[in-house]
Order: C-alpha cells, then structure tokens, then sequence
C-alpha cells in the first residue's frame, strides 16, 4: 500500500477510531464483493461511521483527497451498485453503526430512522406502537433501510402501498462535498420549493449518502386472507386482478406470480422450503388480502371471487391458506426465488416493468425469443403482477459460462432480446433493481438521450468530481 494510502488509513482512524476501520483483505472482504459474486473490487479501506457527523467528516477527508466513495448498505442489491470497482482509490462507507430509532409518533404515523437499520428492525419498532412500515422484501432481515431508499426498493406492497418513494416523508443526506442536507421534516404537506429528496430516492449513493429518513407508518393489518391460484396464462391473473379490485378495493394487498419453472428451480435447490402444492400448471399467482379492522371476514370475499373464476374458466385451482402456517408457507416459496435461482446456475436478471395490458404478450414473446436464441437456457419468471413488474430470469448451466467472454456476449445478447421487447411493450428495463453496474451499457442503449443529459448535469452539479460512488448508473470514467 502507497505512503499516501496509509496516511489515509491513519486520517480515517482518526475520525471514526481504529476498530472502524477495515484495510486488511480478510476484513474486506465481505465489504468489496456483491452477495452473489459477481462484482469485485478494491478499496483503501471500509469505514464505519456511528454519527452523521462522522459520515460527513469522512466524506469531506475523502472528497479532498479526491478518493471515490462508495456508500454500501445490506449489500444486497441485485445490480452491484455497492460494490467498489477495481481502482486502488476507493473508500466504502457503511453505516451498520448507525441503527437508531430516533423518533416514533403513532399520532402522525411517521417513524425516524438512522440509515443503518436493517428493515426488519424498522418493521418491528413500528408494530411496537401498533402501526406497520409496510416495505417488505426477501431480504428484510439483512438490507438496510439506507439502502432500500437509495435504490427506490419495490417488494411484495407496492400494489397496496407503492414503492419506497411513496414511504419518504424526509430526508437526511451527507452530500459528496460533505455538507449535510437537513430535510428530515415528518409534514405531509410542504410546497417550498423543489423536492430534494426526490433526487437522493433511487440515486444508488451518486449524488450522496441517506444518513437517516422520516418514514410513512400506516394503520397495521388486524385480518387477512391468502390463496395460492393455478392459471393457464398471465393474462388469467390480470382478470383475476380486475375482478378482486371490483369487489375488496383497495384490501388487494399483494398479487405475486411465479412460472412453474421458477417453482421448479426453488425445488431442486431450496432443500428447507417445501412446495405446498403441486405443479400442475404453467402459473402460479398468490393473492393476499388485509383489513386494518380486526374480525373481518375476508376469506368469503376472496373464495366468492376464485370461485367464480373458477366457473369461468380463468383459473384452473385454488388453495385457500386456512391457517397462518399454511400462509407462511406458501409465502416462502415466493421469497426464495433469488436463492434458488443462484444455486441453479448462472443467473441473467431482468426487472422490466410493462403497462398491465401488456403484461401477457410480454412474457409469451420474450420466453419465445430467448428459447429461441440461446436453447440451453431455462427460463423463469416471477413478479408483482399488478405493478406491472415482471422479473424474466435466464438460468444459464454453468459449463457455458466458464470463458468471461464468451459468458458476456451471451448476457448482452440475453439482455438485448429482453430490452427489446420490453420497449416494444411501452416499458422500462428497471421497475425496482436499478442501474447499478449490471445495466448500465443496457441504459445507455435504451435510454431517452434527454433523460441521460439532464441526470448527468445534476451529477456534475453536486458531484463535479464524480467522486461519489463512480461506475454506477453513468459507467466507468463518467461523472
């Protein structure tokens, strides 16, 4: 390690203390490396701050020494957006030590968190004053709620609640010069002016570091129902969809879907989650219900609805859950597809999102093409039919994928085909995974070119350097 990287160990030491200071390669590791692999890269060291204060001296030092920081919450992401790339110069910032619940208020449903909380941690303060954070994904119990609003996290209650954006009321962010952004107001209602916040939801840490945040909390689900639905196609789903709106409104909480290959993949790989049902169809679509109001009947309502479409032949079996156990079951099926898929083989992920009158000719037609060009993939599918959000995975036998090159020119050509018909359907190749270093070559290629200038002029504007999490969203070399 160069002279000047120790004396920047040594000036990083000196603000955060030595045991915050990770340098060596064994207590890196876990820091550099993307949770499936993919990435790796290099950093002078992971630093740990445990105030804002701290999180804005390190920036500051590092921002005059101009070397890149790199923001990483749960490292959980799905695009490695934080992960470090291969320059020397790098410095990870996480933010595990700031897990504080600073402020509940059951009287204005907010919650005021540090960046460090893991999700699950934000859940449960919340349900402790009886009220509900409803952001809930796979990855609850390890990503951190920093994280989550850097990358605008979608999950299984967007339907219901929307995404992560829609669950910010204030913000509290280092910027890459090291000034701190105050905007953790808990109002429901301000108009001075321009929304700041927005520009840091979904900004995977390039314009700055969420070191805290003011979060929506909602009345918590006192009753619910949950079935498990057998369908031919997409668009049985999407008319299921339509009649459960017609009827319970907005107690439609979730509507997931999954290709029996999907199921399949989770079978063969997952050993401790059990299937609950068989696998007689080519889809497979949870819905659940809730209600705030404790004892309503819920299940008649949805058994009503299935029934009749049952009769009329949109779908093909039902399952209704009839007790909690039975609910969590077939829940874990549906948040172990990332670990199925990445024991399967080498996964090529896809998070399109399409109008909902496209949904069905979507997924047909990609499948197809894919099949089409690359035979030896496997195919899989799962998504939040009802946002529009279609997750198209080609699961690729590792022996194909052992020279890098040729592994890269299959992915591009996988990624083309998808990119493709998705703007075809009048969609976006990123519903909730982001940009990351996995799409940024697809973004520049399918991207609006206004879009891409005016997002590059407010990185220039509160990154000139580009010293803030550089090779994300823009590529490598580009602020």
């Amino acid at each position: 390690m160069s002279d000047s990287f120790q004396d920047a160990l040594a000036g990083l030491a000196a603000i955060v203390g030595d045991k915050h200071v990770m340098a060596s390669g064994a207590d890196q590791e876990p820091y550099v490396v993307d949770w499936r692999g993919r990435y790796r890269g290099r950093a002078v060291a992971a630093v740990k701050p445990g105030s804002t204060a701290e999180v804005a001296s390190v920036v500051k030092y590092c921002a005059d020494r101009r070397l890149a920081i790199v923001p990483q919450g749960g490292n959980t992401g799905m695009c490695g957006a934080a992960t470090p790339d291969d320059h020397a110069g790098n410095v990870v910032i996480r933010l595990d030590r700031m897990r504080a619940v600073r402020d509940v208020s059951p009287l204005a449903n907010t919650i005021t968190v540090e960046a460090g909380c893991i999700l699950a941690e934000v859940q449960n303060a919340a349900r402790s004053v009886d009220r509900y954070f409803p952001l809930s994904l796979g990855a609850e119990g390890s990503c951190q709620i920093g994280g989550n609003i850097s990358t605008n996290a979608g999950g299984t209650a967007v339907l219901r609640y929307g995404p992560t954006r829609d669950l910010v009321l204030g913000l509290e962010v280092v910027l890459p010069d090291g000034r701190i952004f105050n905007g953790l107001r808990a109002l429901r209602k301000d108009n001075t002016g321009y929304a700041f916040k927005q520009l840091f939801i979904g900004a995977e840490g390039t314009l700055g570091i969420v070191t805290a945040a003011v979060l929506k909390l909602f009345s918590p689900p006192r009753s619910s129902a949950l079935a498990l639905v057998k369908l031919r196609g997409v668009e049985q789903a999407l008319e299921i969809m339509q009649r459960l709106r017609g009827v319970v409104g907005d107690r439609l909480g979730s509507l997931e879907i999954m290709s029996r290959s999907q199921i399949e993949a989770i079978a063969e790989t997952v050993p401790h989650v059990t299937i609950p049902f068989e696998l007689t169809t080519p889809w497979y679509l949870i819905v659940e219900l809730t209600d705030t109001l404790a004892g309503v009947d819920l299940d008649e309502p949805l058994a009503t609805v299935l029934a009749d479409a049952m009769e009329a032949g949109i779908a093909e079996d039902v399952i209704l859950a009839s007790n909690l156990a039975q609910a969590k079951a077939i829940w874990a099926v549906r948040h172990s597809v990332s670990e199925g898929n990445k024991r399967s083989g080498y996964v090529v992920s896809h998070d399109s999102v399409v109008p909902l009158e496209r949904q069905a000719a979507f997924v047909t037609n990609v499948e197809a093409r894919i099949m089409a060009a690359v035979p030896h993939a496997r195919v899989v599918m799962h998504g939040h039919i009802g946002d529009g959000n279609i997750h198209v995975i080609a699961l690729i036998d590792r022996a194909h994928c052992r020279e890098p090159a040729a592994t890269a020119a299959l992915v591009a050509q996988i990624n083309e085909i998808v990119d493709d018909e998705t703007a075809a359907q009048g969609g976006a190749i990123s519903a909730e995974h982001g940009i990351g270093i996995t799409n940024c070559g697809r973004l520049a290629r399918v991207a609006d070119p206004l879009d891409i200038e005016l997002m590059r002029g407010i990185k220039r504007l509160l990154d000139p350097n580009g010293l803030m999490n550089p090779g994300k969203i823009f590529g490598a070399g580009a602020a």
